[in-house]
């Protein structure tokens, strides 16, 4: 890793080697790697400069050799750096042919569980500023009022967690633009969107009530005691290296129900051990078998 980025170094233009090396880019590179599994490619030199400038100038440092040391030394800079680092491109029913089959297919089988009083357990990991859990639970609670209400008093929660703190604070807040809600459905956002007058509106609040929004490292211990009947893990997993795909996918299968569903990103694909328990149902949807 370290040979890649001296070799493909791009430096930042009009900036001396002084304050930003392919050493720097290099160590920058290892640091989040350790700290999170994200593979940064040696032609992000130039990303990685613009998103840690204003860290570096905060810090009052001067020079990125400066910060990574105190990066080394701090773990809050660290985290803060990291997070400065992660990609968060999302949206509303993106890729919808996951919602499609969770209507279809596994709501179905979620509510007949709800109406017998057992639980039901929803993961939306690595969330993003809020969309995908959002339309997650629309589709889930859908367009009928006297339904969703029955299906928000019982045995019910849906987990969002991300690494990044930025994009959390956005998703508590719930509020979007016409151009973001623009995928929504008609029929469910008449129910769960509370309109601004200008094509934007924020989520109802049934809907912000059920979610429990969560920083959480995917490389770290994960603190839930019970499975989950789907995870939706979409474009996570494409920053990370085939080990560790494979380890957390095999965590995934861990976390999930007999029966219970993994959705995927649509360049992503399950392998390694736990492709003997993820039988693909779909385009890029997976059920566990054992």
């Amino acid at each position: 890793m370290k040979h890649e980025a001296f070799d493909q170094f791009v430096p930042f233009p009009g900036i001396s080697e002084h304050i930003y090396s392919a050493r720097d880019f290099a160590a920058v590179r290892e640091l989040v790697y350790e700290v999170s599994a994200n593979v940064l490619p040696p032609n992000k030199s130039t990303l990685v400069y613009s998103r840690l400038a204003p860290l570096v100038r905060n810090s009052g440092l001067g020079t990125f050799s400066a910060y990574i040391g105190k990066l080394k030394a701090d773990p809050a800079e660290r985290h803060k750096a990291v997070c400065a680092l992660t990609t968060n491109h999302t949206a509303f029913f993106r890729e919808d042919h996951h919602f499609d089959h969770f209507l279809e297919t596994t709501r179905p089988d979620l509510l007949r569980k709800l109406a017998a009083k057992q639980s039901v357990r929803l993961w939306s990991a690595g969330s993003s500023s809020g969309e995908e859990v959002f339309s997650l639970c629309m589709t889930l609670l859908g367009p009928d009022k006297l339904e969703a209400r029955r299906l928000l008093t019982s045995d019910l929660a849906v987990l969002a967690s991300d690494l990044a703190d930025h994009v959390l604070v956005k998703a508590r807040k719930a509020v979007y633009d016409a151009d973001a809600l623009a995928p929504v459905p008609p029929n469910l956002r008449a129910l769960w969107v509370k309109e601004d007058g200008k094509g934007g509106g924020t989520i109802a609040d049934p809907i912000r009530e059920l979610v429990r929004f969560r920083s959480l490292n995917l490389m770290g211990p994960w603190p839930m005691k019970k499975p989950f009947d789907a995870i939706f893990c979409r474009n996570v997993m494409i920053y990370f290296d085939q080990q560790t795909k494979d380890d957390l996918v095999a965590r995934f299968a861990d976390q999930l129900i007999p029966g219970g569903y993994l959705y995927i990103g649509h360049s992503e694909r399950v392998s390694g051990p736990a492709a003997a328990r993820l039988e693909l149902v779909g385009k890029t949807i997976y059920r566990k078998i054992r």
